[in-house]
């Protein structure tokens, strides 16, 4: 089997994902929770590794972290066996308790660092009962939610010894007050998806930063397990990018390719989708979706980016696709 794309370089940064293995909790209790994160501070002091913020759910945690030895694979392999080890132990069970190898997301740090804290941070309104409440209650959730960085993030007598506050803090002018405005805002009036950047499921950024990290993996990764995953490096053909959105949409790829068709958010999703996993033009995209202008082109992609972040169908949809297109290219 294919191992996952790993790119791994010197002070790298990555947005980390763990699931419990069929989705099942991998907490039982706060002493999980604090046993995990002691396993989490003992594994950055050994692999010399920096978290700039966490969460922990009950079925999943997120990190958001940095890698100034470039090891994040040894990091990763070792945290989440002292954890699986004292799981095990003491809940007297056996097997795997993640679903599968971790996810992680190479991020352009400039760029999407501060807003992929925010994302991070709002993760406990986000599920269950508590994204059916008001501002206020979860706002006051989010403050008092112990298995978080967010807490150090506004006060210092809450933080945590581990966590490297000063990178994100320094887009907040250094200002923890400025931090969890931003966070408030996220909550009371919308933010963007930190998605809508991310390349072959594997990193987040804007173009210059993909090709650079293209070059540093195909220059780094040999072996044969390895290889098939570098395919989320390649391009697909414009018409396979069409066929996907048209079977997700269950519509003909003729109704997509035609102007005013009725289906105008299906086709700038299509544009958005063909223009960043076909890696074609702007002016070839509109070619082979009607003839259209090139600066239309950029102006649907512009809209559907800006629905995206308040219409959640949408976003999914566009997810969605993502993982499809980036399946396709192992085939």
């Amino acid at each position: 089997m294919a191992r996952a794309l790993r790119i791994e370089y010197p002070f790298a940064t990555y947005h980390i994902t763990c699931r419990g293995n069929d989705r099942r909790a991998i907490f039982k209790d706060d002493s999980d929770r604090e046993a995990l994160l002691g396993k989490l501070a003992t594994s950055l002091s050994i692999y010399g590794v920096r978290v700039h913020a966490y969460v922990l759910m009950s079925n999943h945690f997120h990190l958001v972290l940095q890698t100034p030895d470039g090891n994040l694979s040894a990091f990763m392999r070792h945290f989440n066996i002292s954890y699986t080890g004292y799981f095990n132990r003491r809940h007297k069970r056996v097997g795997h308790l993640y679903q599968g190898r971790f996810k992680g997301i190479l991020v352009e740090t400039d760029r999407h660092l501060l807003q992929l804290s925010r994302y991070v941070h709002l993760n406990p309104v986000r599920v269950g009962s508590w994204k059916r409440l008001g501002y206020q209650e979860q706002v006051g959730h989010l403050w008092r939610y112990p298995w978080s960085s967010l807490p150090g993030y506004v006060s210092t007598q809450r933080q945590t010894p581990w966590v490297t506050y000063a990178d994100i803090l320094s887009y907040c002018e250094g200002s923890r007050r400025r931090y969890g405005r931003f966070v408030q805002d996220g909550l009371e009036t919308g933010y963007a998806s930190p998605w809508h950047q991310l390349h072959g499921q594997v990193v987040l950024g804007d173009e210059a930063f993909w090709d650079m990290a293209k070059s540093r993996t195909q220059q780094s990764q040999s072996t044969d397990k390895e290889q098939p995953s570098l395919k989320v490096l390649e391009k697909l053909h414009p018409t396979a990018v069409l066929s996907a959105v048209a079977d997700y949409f269950a519509l003909e790829p003729r109704r997509l390719e035609r102007k005013r068709s009725g289906h105008r958010d299906e086709r700038a999703l299509l544009m958005e989708l063909m223009y960043r996993h076909a890696r074609i033009t702007q002016k070839e995209v509109g070619q082979r979706l009607g003839d259209m202008d090139y600066t239309a082109v950029s102006h649907e992609r512009r809209r559907i980016r800006e629905r995206m972040q308040s219409n959640a169908d949408l976003s999914k949809a566009y997810q969605d696709l993502e993982a499809k297109l980036a399946q396709r290219t192992h085939l």
